[in-house]
């Protein structure tokens, strides 16, 4: 049951945002009393903060790992492009093979960054992670400046949540050429195209 509640408030979630769904909106989706919530439930935040907790934990660990993994394969000499591979294409792979459930968690996610609240539930699941992939850039990328790094982050973040968001102006602007929906063909050019980028913005560290 409480895996159905999870699934329904993502979804809902997903669309309307945490100010335009109720706990009756959950309950009727799942079919059960609104009390039933409520006995799970303190608030419809606590609710929030779950459906955004249960599968932060599986998309850190994984990415974790692929960047600890990547940083040993190569011997502690990553390449900007290696890295951001393991950190994206890790994430990439749950949203495009993991059903429409994922799809879901990732429009949410993309939602919600965009929002003061979400962004604190970003710091609090998310930043060990990417902390360790600054600090394999700042390996790739030792003379670079490190707010320089942060800036790359910041802008590889926000593509990846435009992504995650489908919300299908990509397919309508290339009048087809391209599919919101297609991981793979994301997963070819994006870690490519940061990569560069990060190459242009990055000035050299300040001397003394």
């Amino acid at each position: 049951m409480m895996e159905q509640i999870l699934d329904a408030a993502e979804y809902l979630f997903s669309i309307h945002g945490l100010y335009g769904v109720t706990l009756k909106d959950v309950a009727k989706r799942v079919g059960v009393h609104h009390t039933l919530l409520n006995y799970y439930f303190t608030d419809k935040k606590k609710l929030f903060d779950d459906v955004i907790a249960r599968r932060a934990g599986v998309t850190s660990t994984l990415r974790m790992q692929a960047l600890n993994d990547y940083d040993a394969a190569t011997g502690g000499k990553p390449t900007v492009e290696g890295a951001l591979r393991a950190f994206l294409d890790t994430d990439l792979d749950l949203y495009g093979q993991g059903g429409e459930n994922w799809k879901n968690y990732g429009a949410l996610g993309a939602q919600v960054s965009n929002t003061p609240y979400g962004a604190e539930l970003f710091d609090l699941h998310f930043d060990p992670v990417v902390m360790r992939l600054i600090e394999l850039l700042k390996k790739a990328l030792p003379d670079c400046a490190e707010e320089d790094i942060f800036w790359g982050y910041h802008f590889v973040t926000g593509a990846l949540m435009l992504t995650l968001a489908r919300t299908g102006r990509i397919n309508r602007l290339s009048g087809g050429l391209c599919d919101a929906d297609d991981f793979d063909a994301i997963k070819d050019r994006m870690a490519t195209f940061m990569a560069s980028g990060f190459m242009s913005i990055c000035k050299p560290k300040a001397r003394g």
